[in-house]
């Protein structure tokens, strides 16, 4: 056992979140309200049983250490140093003069990174080469990322790092399953490699250290391996997701110069963007930006601006990057894309392209006006009052009050709205959210981080999640009746994929057992179990069986409403236009499965 292992055993995390804030027993759990954004009703969650935390105000969670490092604002080392006299443990120090257990971890990294980016020149790494440089990449671009190939072999790296002496001392098994590139096969005896036969790409702090590894699976395996086509390093002493940028070791100065930080999602964008002359680009590795990603890049400069896909990250008003962002007063614009389309496409064949766009950035404020006003039609009340009150959301984040005002003059002028009375709404507004607290939209936009401000098809989906985790018995019954395509999210699909695997893998649902398993898929879902347990707890501590069956089949009904609904409209649409172009033959069958949706929706039936 670790000694940040040995802490946590020995601390109740419920003792230590009370001297922070008060808490109350709620069934076999507790809650408070947040300590980390102000709310009037407890949304904080927490486990004496699985010893974790979430509040499903902010989004934030963990465990122990998470939440002191948080509400202290410390690093692991600082905050394992605070709370170690709490759990009655001494810390061991190495010998000053021998390298520091993170000097050696992060001297660990550099070597499987060398080690990697060798095997990519050998033949070993023949096809990884080819697709890396199918994707546009230049030899001198491969070799000063220091990309790079994991063999498809079970231990080649481990036997590697065993080998190796560092100062007269070979690297322990402890030392390379901390620094995560090795797992501890079942039932304890042995170790195999994390990555096997993918793409490497290092992870560096801002510091020029390698800290991680970002893994994309082999192109000749990306319709047969099950787990993700990429996969990343477990979060270690020297590395937390959450508080990296990929690339701002090598950004940072381009970023001062051109006082503007480019975020996009993943890595090969970084990497193409810098290889076409774009070096003021970073990566937040395919999540929303964090508080902490946020304030480094406020180290230098105070512009942003977010270079997403919006279809497959998710939409915008629901980035919690968003509110991290305007909280920490930066600016903030988005850079628009053709539709379908991610940096690295469009600078492979139009650099000029991608200059354009980020000279016609557009600011958050006028982006979102666009997007949640482009098809309806502006001339109905409702729609303007509905765009209006989405307006309220965002333009309430805004901390520069010359800037708020600037939109509500002109949205009243987009919707022809009086902007004295559109003023005095917004007021109204303000003080409602104030006085009651309501967990609506606008109330978790005021309160809470956008990455929880949900949709009632995401709520549904983290609904059915949660029930099929607290009650597994029913997990046969959900297998039989649900659709995936059902559910709202990619995230919540990878979940309920990786869950059903499992599960009829095991015959069973251990925490335990099923929290290591989705740590070895490499996509964090770990950290979704967790919230979606806390959910089941919270909102279905005190449920029978039966009731839980009955809550299960109601979502899965509104779900797959909801999945109908959607199809009709869209079918809608098609007609419209057949009807337009006066394409009968097509319209005729349009109408005919109109009509067997339709039905379908009337009759939905569950036992």
């Amino acid at each position: 056992m670790s000694q940040a292992e040995e802490i946590k055993s020995k601390l109740d995390i419920v003792e230590v979140i009370r001297e922070y804030v008060p808490v109350k027993a709620v069934g076999a759990n507790f809650q408070a309200l947040c300590p980390f954004h102000n709310e009037k009703t407890p949304s904080f969650i927490i486990s004496p049983d699985k010893q974790i935390w979430h509040c499903f105000g902010c989004g934030r969670g963990g465990d122990v250490f998470a939440f002191v490092m948080e509400k202290e604002g410390l690093g692991f080392m600082e905050t394992l140093r605070l709370l170690a006299p709490k759990a009655g443990v001494v810390l061991r120090y190495e010998n000053p003069e021998k390298y520091s257990k993170r000097n050696r971890i992060i001297d660990i990294l550099e070597l499987a990174g060398k080690y990697y980016a060798h095997v990519l020149t050998t033949s070993f790494g023949q096809k990884a080469r080819e697709y890396l440089t199918s994707r546009g990449l230049q030899e001198n671009t491969i070799k000063d990322w220091g990309l790079g190939y994991s063999p498809d072999s079970w231990d080649s790296l481990y036997k590697f790092l065993q080998a190796r002496p560092l100062v007269g001392k070979k690297y322990t098994n402890e030392e390379i399953l901390e620094a995560g590139l090795i797992i501890k096969k079942e039932g304890g005896h042995g170790y195999y490699d994390r990555f096997r036969d993918r793409i490497m790409f290092p992870i560096w702090n801002v510091n020029n250290n390698i800290i991680a590894f970002t893994a994309r699976i082999n192109p000749a395996k990306e319709k047969t391996e099950k787990m993700g086509k990429y996969i990343n390093s477990p979060q270690t002493s020297v590395y937390d997701k959450s508080r990296v940028l990929f690339a701002l070791n090598k950004a940072k100065t381009a970023i001062k110069s051109a006082d503007l930080a480019i975020v996009v999602e993943g890595q090969m964008d970084v990497i193409s963007c810098h290889q076409h002359g774009f070096e003021n680009v970073v990566a937040s590795s395919g999540t929303a930006l964090t508080s902490e990603q946020v304030a480094l890049i406020k180290r230098f400069t105070k512009n942003v601006a977010l270079c997403f896909d919006m279809d497959s990250a998710g939409q915008m008003a629901a980035d919690r990057g968003i509110k991290e962002v305007l909280a920490q007063e930066l600016n903030l614009k988005v850079i628009v894309l053709p539709e379908g389309k991610d940096p690295d496409e469009i600078l492979r064949s139009n650099p000029e392209e991608f200059a354009q766009a980020i000279k016609e950035a557009k600011p958050m404020l006028e982006y979102y006006f666009e997007k949640i006003s482009a098809n309806l039609e502006l001339e109905k009340l409702d729609n303007k009052i509905k765009v209006r009150d989405q307006m309220f959301v965002m333009i309430d984040l805004v901390k520069n009050k010359t800037e708020s005002g600037y939109w509500l003059k002109k949205i009243s002028e987009e919707l022809d709205f009086s902007e004295s009375d559109l003023r005095e709404e917004f007021v109204r507004w303000q003080s409602k959210q104030k006085t009651f607290g309501q967990a609506t939209a606008q109330t978790v936009a005021k309160e809470e981080p956008l990455s929880e401000y949900k949709t009632r098809e995401d709520r549904l989906s983290e609904l059915l999640l949660s029930l099929a985790i607290k009650f597994p018995d029913h997990l046969s019954y959900i297998i039989s009746n649900f659709e995936p395509e059902y559910l709202s999210s990619s995230d919540s699909l990878r979940f309920y994929n990786n869950l059903i695997i499992y599960y009829n893998k095991t015959n069973s649902l251990d925490y335990t057992t099923f929290r290591i398993y989705l740590e070895e898929q490499g996509a964090e879902d770990e950290r979704l179990l967790d919230k979606l347990i806390l959910l089941g707890e919270k909102d279905f501590y005190n449920f029978e069986v039966n009731e839980a069956k009955a809550e299960i089949i109601k979502i899965i009904v509104e779900l797959k409403k909801f999945a109908l609904q959607a199809k009709i409209k869209k079918l809608e649409k098609n007609i419209a236009q057949a009807e337009k172009e006066e394409r009968q033959e097509d319209l005729d069958k349009l109408m005919v499965e109109l009509k067997s949706l339709t039905d379908e929706i009337k009759n939905i039936n569950l036992d």
